[in-house]
């Protein structure tokens, strides 16, 4: 049986008949009731389901599908047809006659769907700790967190449960889970994967993000995932801009980096600094105020009052199941005018004009994914002031128009990963792609917590 689920080991493996997708989905489900954490699934498919559909692929020739029985976790704010979509909370929950855009393209590309992933409700927070539905294990430290929102996708990739997830990510739920669990996770450009049917949390924000052991597999999976689609108004097609020969890595100065003490993860980001320059980058410092100011617009004006606008009136009508914290935070943009919301826009426009000038000096800006990472218990006694702390890198690439992708940057002595995000301007996600391929291949170390090395894959 095979013990990595990536996709190119998997695809070897189905194309020398070693496995079958049914092989596949017992494995899946053998991992799962093995790993034991609830708190990962919202709805777990029945297994007879899953192998009906495993059976179904054997009929194809596994070159004929792009993703021929690979299997995928959905987060629970993206509809699957004829499943409850709860983002978070049960009485919320409706069941959608349609799955969403993008998991219909995934199925049609031989996919195979498990379950519906845990999340912080209403995909708001970093944390991973605001769900009724339990708090995911961080497969590394049981007292840490797992990231959020997209908490449960995160932790189903890490610890091998699954090939790849997805998840959303409008202030960094598709990033710092990543981070936290030491996988990759992209943030695509706003629009090139379409939002229709996910449940809004900053509708005109919001991206649906890939989660993988790998570079390599998030390029594949991004491939057939992305697309444009007339029936999600925020979706557009790319303008695609060619690789430089040379690339330019923006850098801050030491004084505008944070990370809350943690001198680990300042140590491995410094490191992973060194590693691309081995690879032929030129780093160049840059003035990072104008992106951390743009960060701060997030959750203090006019994008807090379009969280309102997405699930304000179900929150004011509903108490039960409801996290009081997302309660708080959501409809807290109530009291924000609509003179604040344009005197808001014309400010994130000014200083993405700043932003510009910034880019002109590089071609990708590198930065830590977090600062930091907390224990459940210290989220919980001080849940805002330390998901802002976690949102300090993370959220200002939605609002600017950025592409994102978080990769693995180490281990602390403490044993819990930390990661960096590379970043560009919208439409370069396959130059993200191909970098960070050229940095995980250099890094090396474990994928996930799956006890597999990156060099013992399939290339």
């Amino acid at each position: 049986m095979i013990s990595s689920l990536d996709l190119p080991s998997l695809r070897q493996a189905y194309s020398t008949g070693q496995v079958t997708p049914v092989d596949v989905v017992e494995t899946v489900y053998e991992r799962i009731e093995r790993y034991a954490d609830p708190a990962v699934w919202i709805y777990l498919a029945p297994k007879e389901e899953s192998l009906r559909r495993a059976q179904a692929l054997t009929k194809t020739e596994p070159s004929q599908l792009p993703l021929y029985g690979i299997p995928f976790a959905i987060k629970d704010n993206i509809d699957w047809a004829g499943v409850p979509t709860t983002a978070g909370c049960p009485s919320f929950a409706y069941v959608p006659q349609q799955s969403a855009t993008v998991v219909n393209r995934l199925i049609f590309a031989g996919a195979i769907p498990i379950g519906k992933t845990n999340l912080d409700q209403f995909a708001t927070g970093l944390v991973g700790t605001r769900s009724p539905y339990g708090i995911c294990r961080n497969p590394f430290h049981p007292e840490y967190i797992p990231g959020g929102s997209s908490s449960g996708s995160a932790v189903a990739v890490a610890a091998g449960l699954v090939s790849f997830s997805l998840g959303t990510d409008t202030a960094g739920s598709g990033r710092v889970p990543a981070a936290f669990n030491q996988i990759v996770g992209l943030k695509p450009t706003r629009g090139y994967l379409s939002t229709q049917g996910v449940v809004p949390a900053v509708r005109s924000l919001d991206c649906v993000s890939i989660f993988a052991l790998t570079c390599r597999d998030v390029q594949a999976i991004l491939r057939v995932a992305a697309g444009f689609d007339p029936l999600d108004p925020f979706s557009r097609s790319p303008q695609w801009t060619e690789q430089p020969p040379g690339l330019r890595v923006g850098v801050p100065p030491r004084e505008q980096l944070e990370f809350f003490g943690n001198e680990a993860a300042a140590k491995n980001y410094q490191q992973a600094l060194t590693r691309l320059a081995a690879l032929g980058c030129t780093l160049v410092e840059i003035n990072l105020t104008p992106f951390l100011t743009a960060g701060d617009l997030l959750y203090e004006g006019a994008w807090l009052a379009e969280r309102t606008a997405a699930v304000g009136e179900f929150l004011r009508q509903t108490q039960a199941g409801v996290d009081p914290v997302v309660r708080q935070i959501i409809l807290a943009g109530e009291a924000i005018s609509g003179v604040r919301v344009f005197q808001d826009m014309y400010r994130l426009a000014a200083l993405k004009r700043k932003t510009e000038m910034q880019w002109a000096q590089m071609d990708m800006l590198v930065l830590p994914t977090t600062g930091t990472i907390y224990r459940v218990t210290e989220v919980l006694a001080e849940p805002i002031a330390l998901n802002r702390h976690l949102g300090r890198y993370t959220n200002f690439v939605n609002l600017l128009d950025l592409c994102a992708l978080a990769v693995p940057s180490g281990r602390q002595p403490n044993g819990l990963p930390t990661g960096i995000t590379l970043m560009a301007p919208a439409g370069r996600d396959q130059w993200l792609c191909y970098w960070g391929q050229r940095y995980q291949a250099a890094l090396g170390g474990m994928l996930g917590a799956t006890g597999i090395a990156y060099g013992e894959v399939s290339p």
